[in-house]
């Protein structure tokens, strides 16, 4: 076989609970000359394995998964693969999430509204080391580090942590204690406990009222996508 001087494609695993993202981001970024998918996965538990035996370069993660936390996956593959490089592809607004991912080890965050060659311009980025952020995401940090307080901050929601914002988001979906519980992985009691939280935080008293903050929440974020 003759030799080549092509380099190496650099490997890239996609993780999207949605088959046609998945499949949309398959062809963009195998049509790069430098670029190949070596894997996908629609949920936490399964991204984990697969990234485990494949050792991709770089992984291409959603906040919001069907079984379990993007910001949570993120965690665990930054313990795991501290040399993997990630980009964060969400539908969901840079001011509350993109922080939140870059925390917890994210190189980069791009909205699903971004143009293809922004997404693969973060995707190279973060490969050669560096973190991709929107000239918006850029200010909002800006404005961070000015006044000691960013444009996210100004909510109550962006108060929440981690794991007591992936409450209050099941919550406005419409799930019960129980799903919750089950779907984290953690007891009813714990989840009651994250809810006394979030509604100290959210200054409200009842869980009936908790539960209409959070599909009002959750009908925002849905309209202004």
């Amino acid at each position: 076989m003759p030799p080549t001087d092509e380099p190496a494609k650099r490997r890239v695993f996609l993780v999207d609970d949605h088959p046609l993202v998945r499949e949309w981001l398959t062809t963009l970024i195998n049509q790069q000359s430098d670029l190949t998918v070596c894997g996908e996965a629609g949920d936490a538990p399964e991204a984990l394995s697969a990234i485990g035996k494949l050792l991709p370069d770089a992984a291409v993660v959603d906040v919001t998964l069907a079984n379990g936390s993007g910001i949570e996956l993120i965690k665990d593959l930054r313990r795991r693969c501290p040399r993997l490089a990630i980009v964060v592809l969400s539908m969901h607004d840079e001011s509350l999430y993109a922080e939140r991912a870059m925390r917890a080890g994210a190189r980069g965050y791009v909205t699903k509204r971004e143009t293809t060659k922004k997404i693969v311009a973060a995707i190279r980025k973060v490969l050669e080391g560096g973190i991709y952020a929107s000239e918006h995401f850029a200010a909002l940090m800006a404005e961070k580090l000015v006044d000691g307080r960013g444009g996210a901050e100004s909510s109550p929601v962006a108060e929440l942590s981690d794991r007591e914002l992936e409450v209050f988001k099941m919550l406005g979906s419409g799930q019960e204690t129980r799903q919750i519980g089950e779907s984290l992985g953690i007891s009813m009691k714990t989840v009651q406990v994250y809810c006394a939280r979030i509604k100290e935080k959210l200054g409200v008293k009842t869980m009936n009222e908790l539960l209409c903050e959070a599909v009002r929440w959750m009908a925002s974020q849905n309209s202004s996508v």
